[in-house]
């Protein structure tokens, strides 16, 4: 990945559109929405880069991935996607739609907590809050799963993955554009947050924190 600072130096096309729209010029407002996204200048421990998006979620799509780290090591990792339906979509309530994939591996003992569910949901509505951010028909699940090692893997201590799987419907601003920008400075500050690194300004410095943990190991 490349970092943050240097990040959508390559301006080739990573959006996509659903099958049957190749013909169909890309809509104003979704160019607008990726190249507000691809202004945004994250956090130094961010890095992040465009990728391939899902190809039948929408007619339009633009897709990113991140890894919060620290040295050699990703103490966080996610994806996330813009999804645009000019015709408007009614579970979305709304034309545009941004889904994302966010995990960490935590320490055993923060893993244990009953209250690790809650807590990280609501980080997710917490962050786009701190921003001033509006959004609606919110959803998604956080899943823990835990491993444990044996035989040649004996020696590896038990890990557990916290994993938020949302999507949200962000609020429309000027031209029916939301705020894309805003949105991915949010999800920054989740992935940051998950990943156990301090607040950086004002914005998340309400925002409770889990202490340093160990990255997603390597599968």
């Amino acid at each position: 990945m490349a970092p943050a600072r240097e990040q959508f130096s390559d301006h080739s096309d990573h959006t996509s559109q659903g099958d049957g729209a190749e013909s169909k010029p890309t809509p104003p407002g979704f160019r607008s929405a990726v190249e507000a996204l691809r202004s945004v200048r994250l956090r130094p421990e961010l890095e992040i880069e465009a990728t391939k998006p899902p190809q039948r979620l929408a007619p339009h799509a633009y897709a990113l991935e991140a890894a919060v780290v620290d040295g050699d090591e990703d103490l966080a990792d996610g994806r996330l996607v813009l999804l645009h339906d000019p015709a408007g979509h009614e579970a979305w309530q709304g034309t545009f739609r941004l889904v994302t994939l966010v995990r960490a591996e935590l320490e055993p003992e923060m893993a244990a907590d009953p209250l690790l569910p809650e807590v990280c949901w609501s980080w997710l509505t917490g962050a786009l809050e701190a921003r001033g951010l509006s959004y609606g028909s919110a959803g998604g699940t956080v899943t823990r799963a835990g491993s444990h090692y044996f035989g040649e893997l004996g020696s590896r201590r038990p890990a557990t993955q916290i994993e938020i799987r949302a999507s949200w419907t962000p609020g429309e601003g000027p031209g029916g554009v939301p705020d894309t920008a805003g949105h991915l400075t949010a999800w920054g500050d989740l992935l940051c947050q998950i990943a156990g690194l301090p607040p950086s300004g004002p914005a998340d410095a309400t925002v409770v924190t889990l202490p340093q943990r160990r990255g997603p190991q390597a599968s």
